[in-house]
This record gives C-alpha cells, structure tokens and sequence, in this order.
C-alpha cells in the first residue's frame, strides 16, 4: 500500500478529450497507471494516478488543460472474491468513508485499487 497523489479534472463529454489528455501525457513521458472517468451531463469527472504527477500537471499545464491533485491509496490486492470487500469492512470498522475507488487488473493474480478517503493516514493505520 502507498499512499499517491491522483491527477483530477474535470472535463467536456465529447469525442477527442480523452485522446488530447492521453497525448499530452504520453507526449511528456507520463504513463498511465490507473484511469477512472465517470460521465455527467455534458462534462465527465477524471481521475489517474500516473508515474510522475508534476510532470503530469506541468505538461497539462501547458496545453491548457486544468487539473488538480488529492491524496489517494494505491494498494495491490489478490484478485479473487472478496478481496476489496475486506479492505472496505476494515475502513467501515474504523469510521472511514471511501469518496471513490477504482481498479485495475492485469490478470496476473493480482489487482491495482485505488481508494479515496478523507483521512489517508488514519486509512493507512486501519488496513496495517
């Protein structure tokens, strides 16, 4: 478990943002290490965590696109059943709201879940 700092903007729900962003990113050396995009009405809520966040908001920066940073947990759990629903009953037993979460898999046995909360610390001390 690490705690990172989650790339976040908001963005237009149209055909050719998500590329530009991408581009921007890839184009400044920046990989993608897990991607949640959730579509509003006509603007979609971004959130990543990627392998250099400053050089992630410097290059977003200078293509003028907005972003901003939060705290976030990165944890690798076992990809099997119920593996997430321990993780989220220890932070439930210590009074800890998850704002978001997200995941990757790479099917190797394990999966990458990234945990929102309000306290990353007291998060981190629950799941020890």
């Amino acid at each position: 478990m690490a705690q990172v700092k989650q790339i976040t903007m908001t963005a237009l729900s149209k055909p050719g943002v998500l590329a530009r962003i991408c581009g921007v990113l890839s184009g400044a050396g920046v990989n993608l290490v897990a991607i949640c995009a959730a579509d509003g009405n006509s603007r979609s809520k971004l959130r990543m965590v990627v392998s250099d966040p400053a050089r992630a908001k410097q290059a977003l920066a200078a293509a003028k696109i907005r972003c901003g940073e939060e705290p976030a947990l990165l944890l690798t759990l076992d990809d099997k059943p119920g593996s997430l629903g321990r993780v989220a009953e220890r932070l439930a037993a210590a009074k800890i709201n998850i704002k978001c979460t997200y995941a990757t898999t790479g099917g190797g046995g394990t999966a990458q879940v990234v945990l929102v909360v309000p306290n990353p610390d007291k998060a981190e001390r629950a799941l020890a």
